[in-house]
């Protein structure tokens, strides 16, 4: 028999509706997993199960004609995402005790559909990893088998999700890290194009590498969820992009009868920032979605990577610039040794070495579009391997950690660079039946074009909706972590 978390998030919001299942309900359902399952997957930080009670009886008492297509739907925030009231880390012990208050806009904006927030999930510290293992909450598993990371920074939110703890939620991604966790988990994760969705009310705006976005299951989830966050809010840096008459979600629906027309697709699997072997089961990922492409009537071509490894010193600059946060007077003790290396590297660097390394990093990422401007789309593999254990980077002295996280995803932060919108897709699976994702990036501020041959995708894979066998655990009193957790589809 079907339970509330096995509808997807615009099932649930449709029972809402219909007056079948309350937002209550629906609530009190899927707390009961995150109490039972929470820790288990490493999703959760901080949950806020009285807010969420009260965010949902408010949602219950609107009038039905005020409800829009996610209305009263359960969700949680990214720890490294500010939110008023609420206990919000970064993922670090230095900033354990600390309550924002202030929401960030994405946060309001949830609020302001509806959605209900059961509370904050797991990121890495600081957003410096690509995997979620800090000192202030359990490391973020792979629901599909709780030996692998969930990934980082968004590891916790694509943990609840792929278990069934959301339907959808928040994270962001300033170099995968939504794409990696949704490859890894086996779930859609969307990096919007620039300035799409506010980054604010604080900060500069990373160089425009970090953006807020969805993670879900399905396509259409996540576009709905898209049209939530992508709202303009005055002062943010970049000009957002004209969003769809019909919205994103309108796009997607669309997409299975009518498609997006023919496009041209370049396909490639040379890493990008790393000399790095790809797994055979990366590279059958990407041909079976190349097979579905043009099946669907596109044209798929090979061309070179945009970009080689030459550029990564120019990567490794940027990022070591990014780390050099302010931090707690007294608390820099409190941090984890890889986030102290990159903090290091970074407060050496100096402004003229930072402004070099981000003006040849814009003029590589210029020739490097260049070389693929023919095409509509680009398709490439997400990671150069299909998983990595728990553990398997933070055993590493800094240095090493650092580099094998660049081997590992050598594609996805190209595209943080460029401003286009990219997405992690679950075509793949591994031999044991574990999740690959395919990247599919589209052009900058054609967000609508990239979501409908998502979404045509999805269709012509009769669905990737599936779920591991945690899926179907009442509490985590009967999983092993170090077992390996069934590949159970339901």
């Amino acid at each position: 028999m079907a339970e509330p978390h096995d509808l997807t998030a615009l099932e649930q919001a449709a029972a809402i509706r219909r007056g079948e299942l309350s937002s209550l309900e629906l609530v009190e359902h899927h707390l009961r997993r995150v109490e039972g399952l929470g820790d288990t997957v490493g999703a959760f930080v901080t949950v806020t199960a009285e807010q969420a009670r009260s965010a949902a009886r408010a949602a219950d008492a609107l009038a039905a004609e005020g409800r829009g297509p996610l209305h009263g739907v359960p969700t949680a925030i990214k720890d490294l995402t500010l939110t008023a009231g609420v206990r919000t880390t970064f993922g670090s012990a230095a900033f354990a005790d600390f309550v924002p208050p202030v929401d960030a806009d994405v946060v309001r904006l949830l609020a302001d559909a509806g959605l209900v927030s059961l509370g904050k999930t797991t990121t890495s510290e600081l957003g410096c990893s690509l995997y979620s293992e800090g000192l202030v909450a359990p490391p973020a598993r792979n629901p599909w088998d709780l030996a692998y990371t969930a990934g980082g920074s968004s590891g916790g939110a694509a943990a609840a999700v792929a278990a069934g703890l959301v339907p959808v939620a928040q994270g962001s991604d300033g170099g995968g890290s939504l794409r990696i966790p949704a490859a890894l988990c086996g779930l859609v994760g969307y990096k919007p194009s620039r300035g799409m969705v506010s980054g604010g009310p604080l900060g500069f705006g990373g160089f425009g590498l970090p953006v807020n976005g969805p993670i879900g299951r399905t396509v259409a989830d996540v576009a709905a969820l898209l049209d939530v966050l992508a709202r303009p809010v005055p002062g943010e840096p970049y000009l957002p992009p004209a969003a769809p008459a019909d919205g994103y979600l309108g796009v997607t629906r669309a997409a299975r009868v009518t498609g997006p027309g023919r496009l041209r697709v370049g396909r490639f699997t040379t890493p990008m920032l790393a000399d790095e072997p790809v797994h055979p089961d990366c590279v059958a990922a990407v041909d079976r979605a190349a097979a579905l492409l043009t099946d669907a009537g596109h044209e798929v071509v090979d061309v070179p990577a945009p970009l080689g490894p030459e550029a990564w010193p120019l990567f490794e600059t940027v990022w070591y610039a990014l780390a050099v946060t302010p931090v707690p007077a007294g608390r820099e003790g409190d941090l984890l040794p890889l986030t102290r290396y990159l903090r290091e590297r970074g407060e050496a660097l100096g402004a003229a070495r930072l402004m070099a390394a981000l003006g040849e990093l814009q003029a590589q990422v210029r020739r490097g579009v260049r070389r693929t401007a023919g095409c509509d789309l680009l398709l490439c593999p997400t990671l150069a391997a299909p998983q990595a254990p728990v553990g398997a980077f933070a055993a590493l002295e800094p240095a090493e950690d650092f580099d094998r996280q660049r081997r590992f995803s050598p594609y996805c932060a190209v595209f943080n660079v460029t401003g286009d919108p990219s997405v992690s897709l679950p075509l793949g699976r591994t031999t044991d039946g574990l999740p690959v994702g395919v990247l599919l990036t589209g052009r900058y501020g054609d967000d609508a074009a990239l979501l409908a041959t998502a979404a045509q995708l999805e269709y012509r894979s009769d669905g990737w909706d599936q779920h591991p066998a945690i899926w179907r655990a009442a509490d985590s009193a009967n999983v092993n972590i170090t077992s390996d957790v069934g590949r159970d589809r339901s």
